[in-house]
């Protein structure tokens, strides 16, 4: 509630908003410009109703009367809320007919407030308040607020347009709402406070000034903090003091499930409590609303039970004990492992992952359950079976605790021999896949890929889900042997499978391989539509994919970095680290690393290595080995050297990195980073030459680019093809260095590599000023802005090296009919009637290569 202001001339109480208030006008402005005579506001307690409603009563037309009756959620009789009201409008005390009678007379527009009605059930004033809504002079509007949605005839008043009831989603509060408090911070800082503030608090008004009080990072370090404990303070008065013992306990306990039902309430509660405790629940506005928009589920306020869970709570274990047995009844495995894990009950947890698929592991918060098992438990995970130590093992290599995943893996061993040649051959397989993977992420290409070989010979048809994962392995290990042809078709065959299986888990893992392709091709924008496809089907209600959605969050920021969509990078690299720290998984990597590009992209060198030294400290602390970070991390450390003009220091460190990735024991590239070798080697290049070291740089350059150019990695070959305007310029061949600006341009405006262009003005400012003031040469075009599109410019390329139109429908993914329409409109725009002649105009245009 407001604070109240006594007014001399005008009876009763005037509303007062808070020192701290933030004008919602996108709120008030709808409520003040309805015309119809009943607004309606329900929600609950700590929601913002009674300053929204006060904002809109210190607007309100100079012509109308304005009363505000606060009622404190009191349960009042008929004939008492009759006195205060007639107090309120400054009449004398007379019974309900008179009452109504007058107010039936009213002339003059007149705004009543009823601010927080009664908070129980209460028949006969529910009653009285529907005969003042049918009685009620069209001048009088009733503003109402409070918890309960009183039992009127609503539904008549909704059918006449009398009726305006508030969408209690719209005061959840925005980052921007939040901002507005924290004015007196840096930009910055004030956008990562809102940003942590409604994090914590889910925008619930009340959560939100909590946080800013005791909870938020700037808070604890520079405010005068609240008292610890503001938010038990605050449930146990506004809450549970509105709710018998039985009734608090059961909000207490449903607060710590992350769903429910009556059902399982009546198996938590017993038949009595159980069965009426979620309508009075719901009816005394206790934070319940639905689970993920299902009929049949509900949960307390998400933001809310987070934080009620954040306090001591000794009597939890016995509660997700029983919750576990419940949902192992009803065969909900996923609930029933999360539950026993909060119960620790660690044995039952083993046992219960037999009835869990891989799919299961991308999923809810299952991933981190499975990693604190292994903690907890990990000698009794052999009392299990193979599928419980192959889905911790998953665990472990998502998380890159590849040491731990080593050890995981020998324990198969244990269930060998199987009783059966079949089990077994079944058994070593998975073995096989498993420890495929850890070579393959720890940088050991080749025997990762017989490892992949074998097991695909051997798994049975069933086993589709470990077929689905040696397909992974192979396409990326054949992107990172620059075979894109291969990936490409691995990866078809792949996702048909999957898409068989009707697995969107593992049909969102393909689908993060097949954009890599895209991207290596020189087409980002299809990559990140593509993915852009994939988030909305796996982003839906009833289903929680969020550790898979954080890392394609953290691809599609890679992917907008690259095309110069700044803004959208850094919205997808927060969205990704975020989910991604949540869930450990090793590729928070990249959103560390992006997020210092973009610094280093304004020129913040400080913001940037900040940013390179937190995921550094983020690596070690995970006992994540050197082999999935250092090369990167030197890699985008080196890349910011260059730009600063430390070459000498970006020598020293490029060459001891590319140690591990040369001679007979190289390593090949972690597979999220499938150019670092040659970026390294590049930008070893670079330092060469600023320090007059290298020998024949421009030849050594060359190689590389055809080389990339055979492996059609179009977005790689355009940074090369920058590089060796650089080293034009820097050895003084002035005319070498204008051709190939030019030319870098027209492929970065093909490819869509505008980060790439970005870096080369960080690194030479001077070159591109002086190229374009030197002569007629014009930035990059929007591939909207060019003759042909960027698809059908795909399809002219391939036209060129020979394929036909079966052959480009099947390497673009599009179908035949779509390959001949852009034939069809390629040949229009370039005026030619056959294939050579269209490939001729367009090299003679400067189209192609």
């Amino acid at each position: 509630m407001t604070a109240m202001t006594p007014c001399p001339d005008r009876p009763g109480l005037l509303p007062r908003l808070s020192s701290t208030h933030v004008p919602r006008r996108s709120l008030s402005e709808p409520l003040l410009t309805s015309e119809a005579r009943v607004k309606l506001l329900c929600a609950p307690a700590g929601s913002g109703k009674s300053a929204l409603f006060a904002e809109c009563f210190l607007k309100a037309p100079a012509d109308c009367r304005l009363h505000w009756l606060p009622l404190g959620g009191v349960a009042l009789t008929p004939a008492q809320m009759g006195e205060r009201l007639a107090q309120t409008l400054g009449l004398p005390v007379m019974d309900e007919a008179g009452l109504l009678a007058h107010l039936a007379r009213l002339q003059t527009p007149t705004w009543l407030f009823l601010d927080d009605y009664c908070r129980v059930p209460n028949p006969e004033l529910d009653q009285w308040l529907d005969r003042l809504l049918n009685t009620s002079s069209p001048a009088l509007h009733l503003w109402l607020n409070g918890r309960r949605r009183p039992h009127c005839n609503w539904p008549r008043l909704l059918l006449d347009d009398e009726l305006h009831e508030f969408d209690t989603q719209a005061l959840v509060f925005s980052p921007g709402d939040v901002q507005q408090l924290l004015r007196h911070l840096p930009g910055p800082q004030a956008a990562r406070t809102a940003r942590e503030v409604i994090q914590r608090s889910g925008g619930w008004c009340a959560g939100v000034r909590i946080s800013l009080l005791e909870r938020c990072e700037w808070a604890r370090s520079h405010a005068t903090p609240g008292r610890p404990g503001t938010l038990a303070d605050y449930l146990e008065y506004e809450l549970f003091s509105a709710l018998s013992p039985d009734l608090a306990q059961a909000w207490r306990v449903l607060a710590h499930l992350p769903r429910f039902n009556a059902r399982l309430c009546e198996h938590l509660f017993g038949d009595t409590v159980g069965v009426e405790c979620l309508p009075l629940l719901k009816d005394l506005g206790c934070f319940i609303e639905p689970w993920e928009h299902s009929s049949d589920w509900l949960q307390i306020f998400p933001a809310l039970a987070r934080l009620v869970r954040e306090e001591p709570w000794p009597q939890g274990r016995s509660w997700h004990r029983r919750a576990c047995q419940w949902f192992a009844a009803e065969q909900d495995w996923p609930m029933a492992f999360e539950q026993a894990m909060l119960a620790h009950e660690f044995e039952t947890a083993v046992s219960v992952l037999q009835h869990l698929s891989f799919e299961h592991l991308l999923q809810g918060r299952n991933v981190v359950l499975l990693l604190n098992l292994h903690d907890q438990q990990g000698e009794a995970l052999s009392l299990g079976t193979p599928q419980s130590v192959g889905l911790v093992t998953a665990a472990l290599l998502f998380a890159g605790r590849f040491d731990q995943a080593a050890v995981c893996i020998e324990q198969l061993t244990r269930f060998a021999p199987q009783p059966r040649a079949c089990q077994q051959r079944q058994l070593i397989a998975r073995w096989q896949v498993l420890r495929g993977w850890l070579l393959h992420l720890s940088g050991d290409g080749d025997p990762a890929r017989e490892h992949f070989l074998q097991a695909q010979a051997h798994l049975d048809p069933q086993a589709w889900a470990s077929r689905l994962l040696c397909q992974s392995g192979l396409t990326q290990q054949a992107l990172l042997k620059g075979d894109l042809a291969s990936a490409q078709w691995i990866n078809r065959q792949a996702l048909c499978l999957a898409r068989a299986e009707g697995s969107l888990v593992f049909e969102g893992l393909l689908e993060l391989d097949h954009a890599q392709v895209l991207e290596q091709r020189g087409a980002p924008h299809r990559a990140d539509e593509l993915l852009g496809d994939v988030q909305a089907r796996l982003d839906k209600p009833g289903q929680d994919f969020s550790p898979l959605l954080g890392r394609i969050a953290l691809r599609r920021g890679r992917l907008a970095l690259r095309m110069g969509f700044e803004e959208r990078a850094a919205e997808q690299f927060q969205a990704g680290l975020e989910t991604g720290l949540r869930s450990q998984d090793k590729q928070v990597l990249y959103g560390f690393l992006g997020k210092a590009s973009l610094a280093a992209n304004q020129g913040d060198y400080g913001e940037a290595f900040m940013q390179l030294r937190d995921a550094e400290r983020i690596m070690q602390q995970r006992h994540i080995p050197d082999t999935v970070y250092r090369g990167v991390l030197l890699q985008i450390s080196c890349q910011f050297w260059l730009q600063q003009g430390r070459a000498e220091l970006a020598h020293e460190a490029l060459t001891r990195v590319l140690r591990h990735f040369r001679g007979p024991q190289a390593k090949h590239a972690p597979p999220a980073t499938l150019e670092l070798i040659p970026r390294l080697e590049y930008l070893l290049l670079l330092t060469e030459v600023h320090l007059h070291r290298a020998q024949d740089p421009m030849a050594r350059l060359e190689a590389m680019i055809a080389q990339a150019r055979y492996a059609e990695m179009h977005g790689l070959e355009t940074e090369l093809h920058l590089a060796l305007a650089e080293v034009a310029w820097l050895t003084a061949d002035r005319s070498q260095a204008r051709v190939l600006v030019q030319e870098g341009l027209e492929r970065v405006a093909c490819w869509r590599a505008q980060q790439a262009l970005c870096e080369l003005r960080l690194r030479q400012p001077e070159l591109l000023h002086w190229a374009q003031s030197s002569g007629p040469i014009e930035p990059p075009a929007a591939p909207e802005d060019a003759l042909l599109s960027h698809r059908e410019l795909e399809v002219l390329e391939l036209i060129a090296q020979g394929y036909s139109n079966q052959q480009i429908a099947e390497r673009l993914f599009i179908s035949l009919h779509t390959v001949k329409t852009h034939s069809r409109r390629i040949h229009s725009k370039l005026g030619v009637q056959r294939r050579t002649q269209a490939v001729a105009k367009a090299k003679v245009m400067g189209m192609m290569g």
